[in-house]
């Protein structure tokens, strides 16, 4: 596999590392292969086909073994799992993983497709981190990113991010995780029984759907992930739509995902 030139990775990262995305991938695994193309929607398996790929932010690789099978290429790319994310994928004969940060990380020919999930919000400067995305691509490529909204997230908003922030910043990431599995325990009576009634004004009332199709682990995770990360961004649907200006991109898309985030793609002119 191409290694990028020297020349062409910057003397230093903007973002720095955090080892908390480390230990979540150590310690969880994510094989649900229908939230991955539920997250890039409306883009389907023909889009990878026989193309050269980036995954911005690959963590362990969950999603490179999905797309691998069908790319003519796979890059991985991330700052803080790309060890665990090569020992995963070794046996790929058409991946390679690279440790960088995706803001700033400049590989030698540009890509036909390059995604993007749950990452970006996790940025310093998601706006900066999508453009220079926007730069990886050839003309005609397409750009895909999942990210949590502003819209429909308040709870998370004004309850769970303060909280973490006071609470948990400065815990051991084992009594983090010990907590998100009592939690995700709690969970099970509710979503198993009012959210089964169709009260579709109860807030997360489409996202518990999902939670009843996964395994308690993946819900473990889930939980883990919005007490673990150390920063998220929420993000509107507005600023969404301005990553892909009308002079760069056409085929737009930007779809609501379960009522908490958003699946957003275009395809560079």
């Amino acid at each position: 596999m191409r290694e990028p030139s020297v020349e062409s990775q910057p003397a230093a990262v903007a973002q720095e590392k955090q080892p908390e995305w480390l230990y979540q991938w150590e310690r969880f695994r994510d094989t649900d292969e229908f939230l991955f193309w539920d997250w890039v929607q409306p883009r389907t398996l023909a889009d990878f086909e026989g193309k050269r790929v980036l995954d911005a932010g690959c963590g362990p690789g969950h999603h490179v073994r999905i797309v691998a099978p069908v790319a003519a290429e796979v890059v991985g790319l991330d700052l803080n799992a790309h060890e665990l994310a090569r020992g995963n994928l070794a046996h790929l004969p058409n991946v390679s993983v690279h440790e960088g940060d995706l803001a700033r990380w400049t590989p030698d020919e540009p890509f036909d497709v390059v995604y993007s999930i749950g990452t970006i919000d996790h940025t310093d400067d998601p706006d900066a981190s999508m453009a220079h995305l926007a730069s990886l691509l050839r003309p005609g490529g397409l750009l895909i990113a999942w990210v949590w909204s502003r819209e429909g997230n308040t709870f998370m908003a004004a309850v769970v991010e303060p909280l973490r922030r006071l609470l948990l910043r400065r815990r051991g990431r084992r009594t983090v995780e010990r907590l998100a599995r009592i939690l995700t325990a709690m969970l099970y009576p509710v979503v198993h029984t009012v959210y089964r009634l169709p009260l579709r004004f109860l807030p997360y009332h489409d996202y518990f759907a999902n939670f009843r199709r996964l395994t308690f682990d993946r819900n473990a995770l889930n939980v883990f992930d919005k007490l673990n990360a150390p920063y998220t961004e929420l993000i509107s649907n507005e600023r969404a739509r301005a990553w892909f200006p009308e002079a760069e991109f056409e085929d737009v898309r930007v779809v609501p995902y379960k009522g908490i985030s958003w699946c957003v793609s275009g395809r560079k002119r």
